[in-house]
């Protein structure tokens, strides 16, 4: 199952890393915070701060208003990066060089995550009962086939934060078995580690990544109550671990140990109401959330409409009703805070981002439902799952920062500059505050020069022909899965014929 996990990850990892998006106002923020403390050992972004209108104004300076989880997850490979380029005598400032900066930045704080993500879900639907077939289903459509994919893609701080909340529910589920004291700790740290990483990443993990840790103390009284003290004490180290680096970053910043950038943010004024603009949920915002042409996470994700099945699956077997109800609780609840949230579109996302990293949880309901539905009934599943990987490809390859103002994204503008191929369409760059003015329909016409590219046109291939490797990358990912799959036949067979001989 191992290899089969790490084969799923290293496919989710290319199809992350294959895509260039450029910059924009999130993403931008957060890099600068990156640049600040490689270049110029500071976390403020006075420097930089042009670029982006996401950003905290204290004082005289500038800081970013985002979670810093993601930045410094991107530090140390960026200033590896730099390095580098500072010892063959390469501009680190020069437009080239803050790109292959940037992009250094995506791939260490999104699209690894991301791999993570998809390890983590194919792992965890086999030890909840799946087959390694109805595992792979489960990860790869939650790695390709939602909007995790494009999430991947730019430098937000979802895909962490959901690695981060994955990471720790993959833990408690371990901590539930029987195991050695010093692994058992050690996996504890681990687990508090990644729940608070992903709190000082996106900070509306809190909850979830509360709910996770009280699963895994509920394992441990379950299983070995002799051991809840010393796993509960693994467990909160590993959170101050977390929260130790955030207020560090905040007396740096900020002068004090506990503050939130949003509270001196530059504009959003709604972000000044409720808590931090989260209010009560709203029938209206989730049927948008779920339904809505221009966020809704079903017509771009067709598959998920499964997940309650599976989730129903998975609560009536009492063997994994715990976890079931506890990833479940995960999903729904930032569907709920999302419908709550001023901002709940997410901006230039494709769907409301805000959803980003309950998704991986979502997924885990697919597994049984692949598993366990007749063979007839897996032929329509099928499709909707290729539907919702064609049109992750759409996004990815053309942008998944969609402008606020269409109101049918997918059909307006993805689809259509996708069978043109005229892609990808992104313009803004890491250090600029705006694309060029006008639609981007007028600025393709114009032969406007573009931030954003894929692996395929670096080797000089355009339009849908840059997108063959990455093709080449699934067949040949195909084929090792197929290998791996003969491999253990082999193995089980050995097995067994060694054992029936022992037996004679």
């Amino acid at each position: 199952m191992t290899r089969r996990a790490l084969l799923i990850a290293l496919v989710s990892l290319a199809s992350s890393a294959y895509f260039y998006e450029g910059g924009g106002w999130n993403q931008n923020t957060r890099f600068d915070l990156v640049r600040a403390i490689v270049e110029r050992h500071t976390v403020r972004i006075d420097a930089y701060h042009d670029n982006t209108g996401d950003k905290a104004h204290l004082g005289d300076h500038y800081y970013t208003d985002k979670a810093p989880g993601a930045s410094l997850t991107a530090v140390p490979a960026v200033a590896v990066t730099y390095g580098l380029m500072k010892a063959f005598g390469v501009d680190a400032g020069s437009d080239r060089a803050v790109v292959a900066l940037s992009y250094v930045a995506t791939v260490a704080a999104a699209a690894l995550p991301t791999a993570c993500i998809a390890f983590c879900v194919f792992v965890i639907a086999g030890r909840l009962g799946a087959t390694s077939t109805a595992a792979a289903f489960a990860a790869l459509v939650c790695a390709l086939g939602t909007p995790v994919w494009a999430y991947a893609t730019v430098l937000y701080g979802h895909a962490l934060a959901g690695a981060g909340l994955i990471v720790a529910f993959l833990g408690a589920l371990i901590l539930g078995e029987p195991s050695k004291p010093r692994r058992q700790i050690t996996l504890a740290v681990l687990t508090g580690l990644a729940a608070g990483w992903a709190v000082i990443t996106e900070f509306p993990a809190a909850i979830p990544s509360a709910l996770i840790v009280g699963f895994a103390l509920w394992q441990i009284m379950r299983t070995d109550r002799t051991r809840l003290l010393p796993v509960a004490g693994a467990l909160g180290a590993g959170l101050g671990a977390a929260a130790s680096v955030f207020m560090v970053y905040n007396e740096l910043a900020f002068g004090k140990l506990v503050y939130v950038g949003y509270t001196s943010e530059e504009g959003f004024e709604a972000m000044r109401t409720g808590f931090f603009g989260v209010h009560w949920p709203k029938l209206s915002v989730m049927y948008e959330l779920l339904f809505g042409t221009r966020r809704g996470l079903l017509p771009l994700a067709p598959v998920l409409a499964i997940v309650p099945v599976g989730f129903w699956l998975l609560i009536r077997d009492r063997a994994t009703r715990a976890a079931g109800l506890v990833a479940g609780a995960v999903a729904l609840y930032f569907l709920l805070m999302t419908s709550g949230y001023a901002y709940w579109n997410g901006g230039w996302s494709y769907g409301s981002r805000h959803l980003g990293p309950g998704l991986a949880f979502m997924c885990i309901g697919l597994a049984p439902v692949w598993m366990l539905v007749p063979t007839v009934v897996r032929a329509p599943i099928l499709v909707l799952a290729l539907v919702s990987v064609l049109q992750s490809l759409v996004a990815v390859a053309t942008t998944p920062q969609l402008p606020i103002e269409y109101q049918r994204p997918m059909q307006d503008l993805l689809w259509p500059a996708f069978k043109s191929g005229d892609f990808p369409i992104g313009w803004q760059s890491f250090q600029e505050l705006r694309p060029p003015p006008g639609p981007m329909s007028q600025l393709a016409r114009q032969r406007v020069p573009r931030a954003s590219w894929n692996v395929g046109q670096l080797v000089g291939l355009r339009g849908h022909a840059s997108l063959i490797p990455l093709l080449i990358i699934w067949i040949g990912a195909a084929f090792v899965w197929r290998h791996i799959g003969i491999t253990e036949d082999l193995v089980r067979g050995r097995t067994k014929a060694d054992s029936r001989s022992q037996n004679v």
